[in-house]
C-alpha cells in the first residue's frame, strides 16, 4: 500500500493516531521510561501537538514486549489500520523506539507515515533550533539516527536475482546511502569541533571573570525560560510548549545581596530522550550544567512531577554532575492548593516554592541560591578604606556580602568568596584576612 505523505503546508492540521503498549502493571515497556503508560501517552500527545498535529485517536495494548514485526500484535495492528482509515489520519506516532523492520511493516499495512518517539523529538528539535550550533547538533543527531535506521531496511531494495557472492543494486544503494551519511557525519563533526573550541574560549573567559555560574535545569515545560526572563529581565523565548527552548542562554542575575551571577537557561529534559540527541548535544549540555550551582525547576502542578524529577536526576548523573550544589525550586505554586504545597515542601526540606509567572517567592529563591553558593566559599572580614572603594564593587560582583558597617574611614565588610578570590583581594588590599 503506498504511503500518504504528510503535507505540513496545508491549512488544516495533519491528523495523527497515537500507539502505545504497556505491561500488566501499566508500565511502558522501556528502561528509559519512568511514567505510567497513561502519563506517557499524554506526554506523547503534547509532543505531537507541539508540531501542530491533531491527535484524533489512540490505540493501546497490554503486552509484555513489542512484537518484533509490527510492534503491536496482529489483531491490534488490524485495529490500527481501521482506526487510521476511519479517522482520516495521515500519520501514526508510536510511544517507543521502532526497529527498521517494525517501521517498514507498519507503514506498509497502514499506508501512512509512521514515526516513533525518537523521530518526533528529532523533528521538534529541528524546528526549534535557532543558533548555528544547535542546528548542526540536530542535523548530527538526525544523520546518526538515519544511519542506524538503514540497517535492515533493504528488503524492498534488494535484487532478487542476485546470487551468492554477487551485489544487487539494492545492496549498492544502501551502501551508497551509508557512505553519504558517514561523510556528512564526519563533516558535521569537524564543524561542531570548531564551534566547540569557540564556545570553550567563551566559557574560559566567563570562568576567569570569577562570577559564579548558576544553571537552570529541569524537565521540559517546567517553566525554566519564564523564570530566566523574570530573574534577568531578558526576553528569551518562552512558551507553554515542550522544548520551547533548545539553545542555552546566559545572562547576568543580580541577587538582592548585590552579588552577580551568570544564569544559564538549558534545554529541558524528557523521558526517552533519543540517545542520538544526548550524544549530539552532550558537549553543550555538559558545559551548560558544569556550573557552581543548579536550580532544579520542577512543575509542581504536574501530577507526574516525581517521575520528572527522577528523569532529570538521571540525565545529570549520566553527565557526571549530580554532585553539584543544588536548589530544588517547585514552580507553578499558584496552580496547587496550599495544603498540597506544604506537604511537598515538608518532604523536600530546603526547597523553595515559587510562581515564575506571578513573580512570587523569588526572594526566597535568591536567598537559597546565595546560601548554596556559599557552601564552597570562605567567609572573610575586611576593613576597606574609602580610598580603595573601587575594589568593593568588584568584591560585591563575585561574592555574597553578609554585612557592611560604615565608619569615618571606610567600612567593615563581611563577605563569602571563593578561596582564590579571597587570596586575590587580600593581595590587592594589602591586608590580612581576619
Amino acid at each position: 500500500m503506498p504511503r500518504t505523505p504528510v503535507d505540513l503546508t496545508r491549512d488544516s492540521a495533519p491528523k495523527a493516531v497515537l500507539v502505545g503498549i504497556h505491561d500488566r502493571k501499566g508500565i511502558v515497556s522501556s528502561r528509559d521510561y519512568v511514567f505510567s503508560w497513561k502519563e506517557s501517552m499524554r506526554e506523547l500527545a503534547r509532543l505531537a501537538e507541539t508540531l501542530d498535529y491533531e491527535v484524533v485517536a489512540q490505540v493501546t495494548q497490554e503486552k509484555e514486549a513489542p512484537d518484533p514485526q509490527t510492534y503491536l500484535g496482529t489483531g491490534k495492528a488490524r485495529e490500527l489500520v481501521q482506526v487510521v482509515a476511519d479517522e482520516g489520519a495521515t500519520c501514526v506516532i508510536v510511544d517507543g523506539r521502532l526497529s527498521p523492520t517494525q517501521l517498514r511493516n507498519l507503514e506498509d499495512i497502514t499506508g501512512v507515515t509512521v514515526m516513533d518517539r525518537t523521530d518526533l523529538i528529532l523533528r521538534i528539535f529541528a524546528a526549534r533550533a535557532r543558533t548555528a550550533e544547535g542546528k548542526l547538533q540536530v542535523e548530527m543527531a538526525a544523520a546518526q539516527h538515519a544511519l542506524a535506521r538503514l540497517a535492515g531496511t533493504g528488503v524492498h531494495m534488494s535484487n532478487p536475482g542476485a546470487g551468492i557472492g554477487t551485489r544487487g543494486p539494492g545492496e549498492t544503494k544502501i551502501e551508497m546511502d551509508r557512505r553519504v551519511l558517514r561523510n556528512r557525519i564526519a563533516s558535521l563533526n569537524r564543524e561542531l569541533k570548531k564551534v566547540a573550541r569557540q564556545r570553550a574560549e567563551q566559557t574560559k573567559k566567563r570562568r576567569e571573570s570569577g562570577i559564579p555560574i548558576v544553571s537552570l535545569v529541569g524537565y521540559t515545560n517546567a517553566g525554566k525560560s519564564t523564570l530566566f526572563n523574570t530573574l534577568t529581565g531578558d526576553e528569551a523565548y518562552a512558551d507553554d510548549k515542550l522544548f520551547a527552548t533548545l539553545d542555552p542562554w546566559t545572562r547576568r542575575w543580580r541577587l538582592p545581596s548585590g552579588q552577580v551571577v551568570l544564569l544559564v537557561d538549558t534545554v529541558g529534559f524528557i523521558q526517552g530522550l533519543p540517545h542520538e540527541l544526548v550524544a549530539a548535544f552532550r558537549a553543550t549540555l555538559e558545559e551548560s550544567v558544569d556550573s557552581d550551582l543548579h536550580i532544579h525547576v520542577v512543575d509542581v502542578s504536574n501530577p507526574a512531577w516525581p517521575q520528572q524529577m527522577a528523569t532529570v536526576n538521571g540525565v545529570l548523573s549520566d553527565l557526571g554532575v549530580e554532585g553539584r550544589p543544588r536548589v530544588v525550586c517547585f514552580n507553578k505554586k499558584d496552580r496547587v492548593s496550599p495544603q498540597e504545597l506544604d506537604s511537598v515542601l515538608r518532604v523536600h526540606r530546603g526547597s523553595v516554592a515559587i510562581s515564575a509567572l506571578f513573580e512570587d517567592g523569588l526572594d526566597e529563591l535568591a536567598l537559597a541560591v546565595a546560601e548554596g553558593l556559599s557552601e564552597k566559599r570562605v567567609t572573610v572580614s575586611w576593613h576597606i578604606p574609602y580610598s580603595k572603594w573601587d575594589l568593593v564593587f568588584e568584591i560585591k560582583r563575585v561574592g555574597n556580602v553578609r554585612s557592611e558597617i560604615h565608619d569615618d574611614e571606610g567600612a567593615l565588610i563581611n563577605v563569602d568568596l571563593l578561596p582564590e578570590d579571597a587570596e586575590r583581594f587580600s593581595r590587592k588590599l594589602e591586608i590580612r584576612k581576619t
